[in-house]
């Protein structure tokens, strides 16, 4: 009786291990430093900060993984992930079919879409329409560029740049003629950096959802996506939201 008395706690004491060990798994998870309000680096501490970092945060306590952040140019996000080279990503990424071919989404955590932004005093821009022979600042690797291709090809010049802050300084410099980039950081950054410089005008092209992207076949996508309904059930993803927009979700 003593020996299995003392082989079954053995055997107990392996399986509080080993969930232990799985909620300690660190994950490598990438993301974009210059999608703010999303993520952004914080100066004084030196970390990244925003409404995406608040979510991944909360969704790895609640999967259960530890989280190894790391940094890159929006660009290579995807390949990124495809590769194995990381093992999650969060960035403002917008769920499309043909990214889903080649890497896992969750289920969407935020909608958006695609808004123009222009400086203060012009009046000549109002749609999409209206940027044919015109100059415009978008984001590499982004949906806007492929929105912009497909709808202005050569009749327009479209510039894709690395990085957010290059595409405002492009505007704000004279260089483009407008901005077309995802809805909530033209929104964002039209009322901090580009007040009174900026204003965003027409309609909200392409509704869109972000979504957490997972390498393809992750065991993560079912906790991950458990995580993200719970969150919005028992009232923490409005808490985030209204934390970083000032108000609660419409979802």
């Amino acid at each position: 009786m003593k020996t299995l008395f003392l082989l079954s706690c053995f055997g107990v004491g392996l399986g509080f291990a080993g969930i232990a060990n799985a909620q300690e798994e660190t994950l490598d998870v990438v993301t974009d430093p210059s999608f703010v309000p999303f993520e952004m680096m914080d100066q004084d501490s030196g970390e990244m900060v925003g409404f995406d970092m608040d979510i991944i945060n909360e969704v790895a306590e609640r999967a259960g993984f530890d989280i190894n952040m790391r940094t890159m140019d929006f660009n290579g996000i995807i390949p990124a992930v495809q590769t194995g080279n990381v093992d999650i990503a969060i960035a403002g990424i917008t769920i499309t079919d043909e990214r889903a071919e080649i890497v896992d989404f969750s289920d969407p955590y935020y909608d958006s879409g695609l808004r123009l932004l222009i400086g203060a005093d012009d009046d000549s821009i109002e749609t999409v329409e209206d940027l044919e022979g015109k100059t415009i600042a978008t984001k590499i690797g982004s949906t806007s560029y492929d929105y912009l291709q497909e709808n202005l090809g050569d009749s327009a010049e479209i510039t894709p740049y690395p990085g957010s802050s290059d595409m405002y300084m492009a505007l704000l410099g004279g260089s483009a003629d407008a901005v077309f980039y995802d809805a909530p950081n033209v929104g964002y950054f039209s009322q901090t950096q580009g007040e009174g410089r900026t204003k965003t005008v027409g309609p909200l092209y392409e509704g869109q959802q972000y979504g957490i992207v997972l390498v393809k076949d992750s065991e993560w996508v079912e906790p991950v996506n458990e995580a993200l309904a719970a969150m919005k059930e028992d009232g923490t993803y409005d808490e985030i939201h209204t934390k970083w927009f000032g108000s609660a979700s419409e979802e």
